[in-house]
């Protein structure tokens, strides 16, 4: 089997003299790059859930996953563990297909369970106006809407950080770690 994920044929590039560059320098570069990013960002989102494997019992059951006690630590491990074995690239497509769909559920739930429009109502914002030394001048403009335009960023970066994994973890589980990849270096040993 070829090293090349997906070979570069001169007749097709723009650059034919550039191929040899694509497929021995810039494709592994890439896949390398992304393989680092998919995993590490796993693995740095979760850091916190793995420090308190609980903390997401409630999160879990109001999805249906029970009992929340098993699913709350199984699934900060596939995020933290998975992230690093996929940054490694040992036990790639495995790490990646259960971190796939964990995060296919996870943009279901951001689409079925929003942030909402506001932090505050109407009340609370009369509140932030009126006694505005109670807060610090960051948390009244933020708070100025109700806290509807950061909940909106919020949500929006919720929904593209999932599909931004999910998609890299998809592509991870599909074609394996590919370029120095420890899967690679098992299959050499074994």
């Amino acid at each position: 089997m070829s090293d090349i994920t997906f070979k570069n044929e001169p007749a097709r590039l723009y650059f034919p003299f550039l191929a040899g560059f694509y497929d021995r320098v810039a494709q592994p570069l890439a896949w390398v790059a992304f393989r680092v990013a998919i995993g590490g960002l796993l693995a740095i989102e979760g850091w916190p859930k793995i420090t308190h494997p609980m903390g997401q019992v409630g999160f879990v059951e109001n999805l249906h996953f029970y009992p929340g006690w098993l699913w709350s630590p199984t699934l900060a491990a596939i995020q933290f563990f998975g992230g690093i074995l996929i940054v490694l690239g040992l036990f790639t497509r495995a790490a990646a297909l259960a971190n796939a769909v964990m995060l296919a559920i996870t943009i279901v739930f951001h689409y079925t369970h929003p942030y909402g429009h506001a932090f505050l109502t109407p009340a609370g914002i009369e509140a932030l106006t009126t006694h505005a030394e109670f807060f610090t001048s960051a948390a009244q403009r933020r708070l100025a809407d109700g806290g509807h335009a950061f909940l909106e960023l919020a949500q929006g970066k919720a929904e593209q950080d999932s599909w931004f994994w999910a998609g890299g973890a998809f592509l991870f589980a599909a074609f394996g770690g590919r370029y120095f990849a420890l899967d690679n270096m098992m299959k050499k040993i074994f």
